[in-house]
């Protein structure tokens, strides 16, 4: 019994057993198959891509370089300016709807196969599996107590990953900043301070993510992963168990007939879920975390042709073609639907659209400013004039020397020099004097055109709109 004043205070417990799922360390087997292949093929194509393209010359410089210090992006023979950032907006609308578009179609392909996650996952756990040992020889070593063999092999591994990172760190970097001057730079120990910050940034980001968090990123911090179920369809291309061929699933007795022990297909050998990146089993369906790098495909096909069954327990397949049974030809052509042909229509709309601009974008930009401290002035001869400082930009791979003209009103001329030369990818201002007879036009603001023409390309020419004020 409580005394007197005081109150009896019980802590109180929270089971969080059920809120949060406890981390596992998946160890993922190694496969063997067309799938693999394919990935394995995409890993080689997209990281010489990354890899070589910052280090291709382009017409005497980097032919990819978002130089972000000159504040203009290389993309091979054109340079694009901050004025030019439309592109950019299209560039991601066009993501998005291919994005959409191969979602659509054939589910997470670009997770299984493109996604820089699972690209570097798979560099990485081909580092990991040559140094370690495949599965099962991964799950005994680090079963085992910590020696000087087990720390050899961990320095090994992790130095490898570490550095695939800075190197990736350093490619990345140079893309903003040309490459050729990174490596000298690092080089003679003279490499910025915002080149060494991204640099270690990237690389700590790529060693976190593909080295220890693998599979949480793509079920945990992905977005697509939560969005996906919106552009899946009943006649989208997903990984499918056929459970009405596989089951019921069990081990074969040698010596008793298969029909006679009334299994399905399926052996329930496991190695479809061994193989799998995520750690999921595909026979219970799809499943958030699936990212259809098709490993089980690979695996079961292996099985099937070991226990001389036919092939496609798992595959690619719909869920409408698993419910009434389409043949292949049925399931091709149920992809051709509202949904894909919109997305499609829409896609090339913009790549067409985007591609006429430009093939037809003049490669050069004009801003004319008035001086605004003085709206006009009378010269010695009596005629008034406005100044203008007017600024070109040459956004074309070679200089020219552009001709400048004006008109709008009687008689307007400009004094002094009419040809600015511009060097390539480069910009130029010039301080202009637009002079007309008193007289020769209405008091107040008057309309005037500025003409700039290459000289050696008449297609290249603007005109802008600008006011001369009267008294």
């Amino acid at each position: 019994m409580n005394k007197p004043g005081k109150v009896s205070i019980k802590p109180i417990v929270i089971n969080t057993d059920g809120l949060f799922e406890k981390h596992k360390t998946i160890y993922s087997r190694s496969v063997k198959g067309v799938f693999e292949n394919w990935r394995w093929a995409m890993v080689i194509f997209t990281q010489a891509l990354f890899y070589g393209l910052c280090w291709v010359d382009w017409g005497g410089r980097q032919a990819i370089l978002f130089h972000l210090v000159e504040r203009k992006f290389y993309i091979f023979g054109m340079v694009f300016w901050p004025q030019d950032a439309i592109y950019l907006a299209i560039l991601l609308v066009i993501s998005a709807y291919a994005l959409f578009l191969v979602t659509a179609v054939g589910g997470r392909l670009f997770c299984g196969y493109a996604c820089p996650q699972t690209v570097y996952t798979e560099i990485y756990m081909w580092i990991e599996r040559k140094i370690e040992g495949d599965r099962a020889a991964r799950m005994k070593f680090d079963a085992q107590p910590m020696s000087a063999r087990k720390i050899r092999l961990k320095v090994v591994k992790h130095s490898l990953w570490l550095l695939v990172a800075l190197w990736t760190g350093v490619t990345f970097v140079g893309y903003f900043t040309p490459i050729r001057e990174v490596i000298g730079s690092i080089a003679a120990f003279t490499l910025g301070p915002w080149e060494i910050f991204w640099i270690l940034f990237y690389a700590a980001f790529l060693y976190m993510m593909a080295g220890f968090m693998r599979e949480q990123v793509c079920k945990y911090m992905c977005p697509y992963a939560r969005f996906q179920g919106v552009m899946f369809d009943p006649d989208t291309l997903i990984i499918t168990y056929d459970e009405e061929r596989g089951e019921p699933r069990g081990l074969r007795k040698k010596d008793l007939d298969p029909t006679a022990q009334k299994l399905g297909d399926c052996v329930d050998c496991g190695i479809c879920v061994q193989v799998c990146p995520t750690g999921i089993d595909i026979r219970h369906g799809l499943q958030l975390e699936c990212i259809a790098c098709a490993a089980c495909i690979d695996a079961c096909d292996t099985v099937m042709d070991k226990v001389g069954f036919p092939r496609g327990l798992v595959r690619y397949s719909t869920e409408n073609a698993m419910a009434k049974h389409y043949a292949p030809r049925d399931i091709l052509g149920h992809l051709m639907r509202p949904r894909t042909i919109l997305y499609s229509t829409i896609l090339l709309a913009i790549i067409v659209a985007t591609a006429w601009s430009l093939t037809t974008r003049i490669p050069l930009k004009v801003d004319i400013l008035r001086d605004r401290s003085t709206l006009y002035r009378e010269a010695d001869d009596g005629r008034i004039e406005n100044v203008f400082t007017m600024i070109i930009m040459n956004t074309d791979s070679t200089a020219h020397r552009y001709a400048i003209n004006v008109s709008g009103v009687d008689g307007i001329d400009i004094a002094g020099d009419r040809i600015i030369e511009v060097p390539a990818a480069s910009n130029k201002s010039s301080l202009l004097v637009a002079s007309v007879a008193d007289g020769a036009a209405s008091k107040g603001s008057n309309k005037i055109f500025f003409e700039i023409r290459a000289l050696n390309h008449d297609k290249i020419a603007v005109h802008e709109k600008s006011t001369f004020f009267m008294p």
